[in-house]
This record gives structure tokens, sequence and C-alpha cells, in this order.
């Protein structure tokens, strides 16, 4: 405990964990880490900086004990071969969690087409019964640009224009709540088309659909990180 490194980093770590670390006091054993008057315990660290990322307890069952951030550090600078283990065993968990996003974000991509192909289905079958093949396919995307102003407050057209250099078109980049909301979405204005209510009056149900949804995703969102951190 007497390397500055290991200093810098137990006092970060008070810093970014605990409210009533004594900063003052942990500069000035920084500031003299190094010279071979220093010296440093766990309980001259405790005591002096009010820290809590160690325990250290005396007697028959004592001992000292540190957080998990700061005891894995300690061991990596003990043991190269531990430090390696950890940054593979990162690289694993990071890899899994990509492949488990990018499986997720397809699926929601896959269930938005399958409710898309019902929701040009219920236009053709309730609005279209007399119109040409190229008016159809103009109805279509008329409909599809109502469902993207409802949830990204924006036309096809007006994203491509906005986003020259991307590929694709505005749902390949949407997030996956906005692709589950939207899947939602086309699933809801084929029942709306189907009741016969004008576009006029979808586009409102529809727009509150989406805030309510993407609001409520959100929330959820929020409470799960708010469980994670309290855990």
């Amino acid at each position: 405990m007497r390397n500055r490194d290991t200093l810098e980093y137990i006092g970060l770590w008070e810093v970014l964990n605990n409210p009533d670390f004594n900063r003052v006091q942990f500069d000035t054993f920084r500031n003299e880490a190094g010279l071979n008057r220093f010296t440093m315990t766990p309980k001259k660290w405790i005591e002096s900086t009010n820290a809590i990322g160690i325990v250290s307890k005396a007697g028959r069952y004592g001992g000292t004990y540190a957080h998990s951030d700061i005891a894995m550090e300690f061991a990596s600078w003990i043991s190269p071969e531990f430090k390696l283990y950890i940054i593979q065993d990162y690289k694993r968990i990071k890899l899994d969690e990509n492949s488990r996003l990018s499986l997720t974000w397809n699926l929601h991509r896959e269930i938005s087409k399958i409710n898309y192909r019902i929701h040009t289905d219920a236009i053709k079958n309730y609005l279209m019964n007399d119109l040409t093949d190229e008016q159809l396919g103009f109805k279509y995307a008329s409909e599809a640009d109502m469902l993207n102003v409802a949830l990204f407050n924006k036309r096809a057209k007006q994203w491509r224009e906005e986003n020259p250099d991307l590929k694709g078109n505005i749902r390949d980049h949407a997030s996956l709540e906005e692709l589950l909301v939207l899947a939602n979405m086309e699933s809801y204005n084929a029942i709306l088309i189907e009741k016969g209510i004008g576009q006029k009056e979808r586009m409102i149900e529809l727009r509150n659909l989406a805030r309510n949804q993407l609001y409520s995703l959100q929330q959820l969102e929020n409470n799960s990180i708010k469980k994670l951190e309290s855990d």
C-alpha cells in the first residue's frame, strides 16, 4: 500500500463510491507516496480517510478484506496470469452480450416485417379494392410513412436526406424499443383499418400508442438499471 499507483487506484474507488471519503487526507498520502519515510497500512488508511473499500479486523477471526474491485486489482498486480484471465473473460462476456443484443435486434426486426405483411394485407383488403397496382404501391408507402411520422417524427424521405451516408432505411437504424413499438403499431393500425377508421384519426391513435409504449419501456429500463445498481 506504499505504492503510489495502488493508493491512486483505491483512492479513485473511494471517490466514486464513498461520499464520506476524506479527499484532503488522500491527497496528502498521494503526495508522500514513494518517499522512504512513508508508510501505509490498511488500518491507517481506513481511519485516516474514512475508507470503506477495505475492511481490517483484529483478533482470532480477523483479517483484511476488500471490495471485489480492489481485491481483483491486487490479485492482478500479484499474478499476471490472473490478470490475463480477467481480460480474456471480460472479452468473452462482451462478445456474448453483443451476440445476444444482435439476435434480439434481428428478432424484433423480423417481427416488424411479419406485422408489416399483416399491415399491408389490411390496407389491400379494406382500403384499396378499386385502385391500380401503381396506386396500391403509393398507398402502401403512404401508410408506412404515417407510421414513421407517428414513431420517428419524420418521413422516410426526410430521414434519407438527413442521413445520406447511412445504408438502409430509417427502420434499419431503429433501437430495440422502437422496433418493438413499431411492430405493435402495425398490428394496431391493421385493426383500425378493418374498423374503417380514417387516416387522420388513426394517426392520432398511433401517435399516442407510440408515446405511451416508449415511455413505459424507458421506465422499465430505468427501473432495471436502478435494481442492478442497488444489487
